[in-house]
């Protein structure tokens, strides 16, 4: 499958869970953030946001993350510098017994030159996301799956498969690196 497919009728599933919200005036999107967000609830996001980022203890971090919204299932190992989305942590399910590594971000808005795009993002039970890992928007990654460190993952993973890279691509395919 292309880049810009991950079903086999050739959609991106990911962009049809996308919302795609309008830019008010001149100017990009991002400079119209208040319009779209409270100011004062994202700003009590940030500072919770820091306390997980910082916190060692993963039953601090759970219960932290829940007060912003952020859906956390039960035993959830939320790692160091880990960071989710600050504006839409609402649109977050992190499903029992995943692991989100070190440094790994779980983005749920795409900030553009005339619009912005929300999706929420699922993380599947006992999934696993390494280290420095990022997870766009609308992104559903599967019961058991992994997603190695640093990788950019654009698309939808399959409960129980591994990916890798930027874009994030399936392991294990045949030895030209094309996905199944």
């Amino acid at each position: 499958m292309s880049d810009d497919t991950d079903s086999d009728d050739g959609t991106n599933r990911r962009h049809d869970r996308v919302r795609v919200h309008a830019t008010p005036g001149s100017g990009n999107s991002l400079s119209h953030w208040t319009s779209a967000r409270n100011p004062l609830q994202v700003a009590i996001n940030y500072l919770v946001i820091w306390l997980v980022r910082i916190s060692p203890s993963l039953r601090l971090k759970r219960w932290l993350m829940r007060r912003i919204g952020v859906r956390v299932g039960d035993g959830v190992s939320w790692g160091l510098e880990a960071t989710p989305d600050v504006f839409w942590p609402e649109l977050i399910t992190v499903e029992d017994r995943a692991i989100v590594g070190y440094d790994a971000t779980i983005l749920c808005h795409e900030f553009l030159q005339d619009e912005y795009r929300t999706g929420e993002v699922v993380v599947g039970e006992r999934a696993m996301i390494g280290a420095g890992a990022i997870v766009l928007p609308g992104v559903e990654i599967g019961a058991d799956a992994r997603v190695a460190a640093n990788s950019l993952v654009t698309r939808d993973v399959a409960p129980g498969e591994t990916v890798a890279g930027v874009p994030a691509r399936q392991m294990g395919g045949d030895s030209s690196g094309a996905t199944e």
